[in-house]
């Protein structure tokens, strides 16, 4: 599987870290244990196309969101997740 990079081109996928689900979002500070366990511990296992995050560390160390087929792992869409860029290449 390659995976093309927002700010390096096409890739191999060993230059890069699967994250996991990038559909859960982070509770507020003041969330009650019970959210924080959900976030951590329950995810969803998809049999089709799901948005993943994984990091390009044997490259330019940014964060993309990938939208992937679990069943055929046919890539659809790569896009940097926030905060990510090519201004924090090398920084």
């Amino acid at each position: 599987m390659r995976i093309v990079c927002p700010f390096c081109g096409e890739r191999e996928l060993g230059e890069f870290t699967y994250l996991g689900d990038a559909k859960p979002q982070r509770p507020a500070a003041d969330a009650g244990e019970d959210a924080v366990y959900d976030y951590v511990y329950l995810r969803d296992n998809v049999a089709g196309v799901m948005s993943e995050h994984w990091y390009h560390g044997g490259g330019c160390r940014a964060w993309l969101k990938v939208t992937r087929s679990t069943l055929t792992h046919e890539i659809s869409a790569v896009e940097p997740t926030a905060g990510a860029g090519a201004a924090k290449v090398g920084a």
